[in-house]
């Protein structure tokens, strides 16, 4: 590091953050004017791992902060009060932080106690229903009234963060995860799942898991999901299950006699994008997913009752289904059974970027430094 090099701090705490912000760790730490430091909260473990690995980053430091049954609360005083000790002894000059998660909130918070300066990648999005995704729709708002650099994907969410009224520079960058996506896909990977055999069977690839799901609509979906499969014989699931019981149970409860179905272990990035390159189309209530599906061509059907990436329902990648089970039976037939409707998804083209989210990230946070 030359003596005068800028001091980074990249702060995640979960898989999704860890996925969406390897590009942009990849590119601070290959540019010779930033002392890059990567900081894990530990919100989740496993998981953050193995996409370091896949991508060949190291931690700098983890405040391991991860215990059972932890509340929200809990990940948010933890974070702040590690952090709080680690900005100050690093010195920090910048902190960046990705998305809507309490990890996220905490880390820009703790930055702004220090009046260290906030990037925040993935900046603007919006559903306007505070409870709807819980806490997220909170965590970016809160993010967005404390960011110097707003990163944002998309034009939609630059006109959000417009109308909030922010302080701070805003750039459009396109989404990071495209860039980790086709990073990952030049690769090649396979899914091996056993027992599934994927030239036998149109795969539909589905992730449930959040918090606003919990309970009987991720019952209703489970039930959706069997209507389907009995509609057509030629149709299998593949379903990664979250590691939350909460979550996991009802799915095994429902689905997990069925012949056709292949509830798995959570997959890892590699094995996720093979799955995503070799599925038929996508069921899920995930954000990352409604911007990594289109990328590869795969229809993507929303089972949310919102969504704060409408730029997908918009471009025609992704269709918002809710949770309820005729709903999901019906939407999941139009594209099993009339190609002209898939060919017209399958071929929009993605609303959140080109792979080059990181480099411009880079540039954005350059020049403030040449103008600060």
């Amino acid at each position: 590091m030359t003596q005068h090099s800028i001091r980074v701090g990249i702060v995640l705490g979960t898989r999704p953050e860890a996925i969406k912000l390897a590009p942009v760790i990849q590119a601070f730490k290959a540019a010779s004017c930033f002392d890059t430091q990567v900081i894990l909260t530990g919100q989740h473990q496993e998981m953050v791992q193995q996409v370091m690995q896949l991508f060949n980053l190291q931690a700098d430091c983890n405040l391991n902060i991860m215990q059972p049954q932890q509340t929200l609360t809990d990940i948010t005083c933890r974070s702040l009060q590690g952090l709080e000790a680690l900005f100050a002894e690093r010195q920090l000059q910048m902190v960046l932080v990705q998305g809507d998660t309490t990890t996220a909130f905490a880390a820009a918070l703790a930055a702004f106690y220090q009046k260290i300066p906030v990037g925040h990648v993935e900046a603007g999005l919006r559903t306007d229903e505070l409870y709807n995704p819980y806490p997220e729709e909170a965590n970016r708002r809160l993010i967005s009234q404390i960011t110097q650099l707003h990163f944002a994907p998309t034009p939609q969410s630059v006109k959000h963060l417009e109308h909030s009224g922010v302080v701070g520079e805003i750039h459009q960058t396109g989404n990071t995860v495209i860039d980790a996506l086709l990073s990952v896909a030049q690769r090649q990977p396979q899914c091996n799942i056993p027992g599934l055999d994927w030239s036998k069977y149109r795969v539909l690839l589905a992730t449930v898991h959040r918090r606003e799901n919990w309970g009987e609509p991720l019952q209703e979906i489970a039930r959706g999901f069997l209507k389907v499969l009995e509609a057509f014989p030629d149709a299998a699931l593949l379903l990664p299950l979250h590691r939350n019981p909460t979550v996991r149970e009802p799915l095994q409860a429902i689905l997990g006699a069925h012949p056709r179905v292949f509830l798995t272990e959570p997959l890892d990035y590699s094995d996720l994008v093979g799955a995503i390159s070799g599925c038929y189309l996508l069921l899920t209530d995930s954000g990352g997913l409604q911007e990594e599906a289109p990328s590869l061509g795969k229809p993507v059907l929303v089972l949310r009752e919102t969504t704060e990436r409408p730029e997908a329902i918009a471009a025609g990648t992704a269709k918002l289904v809710g949770t309820n089970a005729d709903d999901i039976l019906s939407s999941t037939s139009e594209l099993l059974s009339n190609s002209q409707t898939y060919q017209v998804m399958a071929t929009a083209v993605n609303p959140f970027g080109d792979g080059q989210a990181a480099q411009r990230i880079l540039n954005a946070v350059q020049n403030y430094f040449s103008q600060h």
